[in-house]
């Protein structure tokens, strides 16, 4: 059996680990030849790839980044104008003999993994994004260790808030999603956490503000990038044309910060944490998830349960069609535990007060 591996999209923690458990997975449990394809699905395109073995693998799995490169600017789909697909899948099938993929990926990833499927390449996917958004997976690869930084940042800009009396937005990534920058919040027990789930008041934010003012002296915000106001649009950084998600988000905490200040009397600051949320080692929990799904995308394979992603619920692993991830993500719900659980601690989410009171 002969087997490509590629990581799709952005960076995340716990790449290099995961493909040293994939790799070990495929070989122990499949007796696995496996092929290592370079910079994501552009590697099957340009024809870059590489041998994948045993000690090859050995030794990476503390470090960060990715063995294989990644890329999340060039979709098999759309590249340079034209659909690659059957290309890519006669090359892979012809020329690589590849038996079948396994992708490491988000939700991007994961809607190319299941074209190429549908188009005749054998595939698997392993979940892997630090904003945590991706159908049928309550926890992804890289996402424990993302929030362990955001936290560390939080907690310190603290100190400076606290000693200055100040109001300090730390934006987080996480695109549409909410999960990273609440996480982190309630972690670091932020006074206002604002999520794209739930559109905010700018009245609300500085009502808590200026109640703050006059006791603790200091507000704490955690702002996601994809956060916006009610009535109001998302805040673009950038657009990357060709790519599968051209809109790169982000500035909504300068926005705000600048829209706050008028209405208060301490000094507002914003922080934009912006890649160092995706770089580094994995943390001890992302190193254990990534042996998890290494081992469970090896039985995949091993069980020719082709088409389908890793599916990580309730603390268990199984296998879900594709089909049911492809062009879906997983957002914050009004009735998620962890919401709740904020509100009820007394975290606030710059909602107007006949919001909070229905």
């Amino acid at each position: 059996m002969r087997i490509g591996l590629l990581t799709g999209g952005g960076d995340a923690p716990g790449l290099n680990t995961v493909i040293r458990a994939i790799t070990k997975s495929l070989i122990r449990q499949c007796g696995a030849e496996v092929v290592g394809i370079q910079d994501g699905y552009l590697g099957l395109i340009e024809r870059r790839v590489r041998p994948l073995s045993w000690e090859s693998v050995s030794g990476i799995g503390l470090q960060g980044g990715t063995l294989l490169g990644t890329t999340n600017r060039a979709s098999p789909l759309s590249h340079l104008g034209r659909d690659w697909s059957d290309e890519i899948v006669a090359y892979a099938r012809r020329e690589l003999l590849l038996d079948g993929l396994v992708a490491i990926g988000g939700d991007g990833t994961a809607d190319i993994a299941h074209t190429l499927h549908e188009r005749g390449l054998p595939t698997v996917l392993v979940p892997k994004t630090i904003d945590n958004d991706i159908a049928r997976v309550e926890r992804s690869l890289g996402f424990d260790t993302a929030v362990a930084t955001v936290t560390e940042a939080l907690d310190r800009v603290q100190t400076t808030a606290q000693s200055h009396g100040r109001v300090m937005l730390v934006e987080t990534m996480g695109r549409r999603a909410g999960w990273l920058a609440l996480e982190a919040g309630l972690a670091a027990a932020a006074d206002i956490i604002l999520i794209p789930e739930i559109d905010h008041d700018l009245a609300a934010i500085a009502a808590v503000c200026r109640e703050r003012e006059s006791t603790q002296r200091y507000t704490l915000v955690c702002v996601a990038e994809g956060a916006k106001p009610i009535g109001g649009r998302l805040t673009e950084r950038t657009r990357v044309p060709g790519a599968p998600d051209p809109v790169r988000l982000g500035g909504v905490a300068e926005v705000l910060a600048s829209q706050l200040q008028p209405l208060l009397r301490s000094e507002v600051r914003a922080t934009v944490l912006g890649h160092v949320q995706r770089g580094g080692a994995p943390s001890a929990g992302d190193r254990v998830l990534a042996a998890l799904f290494g081992s469970a995308a090896a039985a995949l394979v091993r069980d020719g349960a082709w088409g389908c992603m890793v599916g990580h619920e309730c603390g268990g692993f199984a296998p879900v069609p594709l089909r049911e991830v492809a062009g879906r993500s997983r957002l914050v719900q009004s009735d998620a535990t962890l919401l709740q659980g904020a509100r009820r601690v007394g975290v606030s989410f710059g909602e107007p007060a006949r919001a909070r009171e229905g």
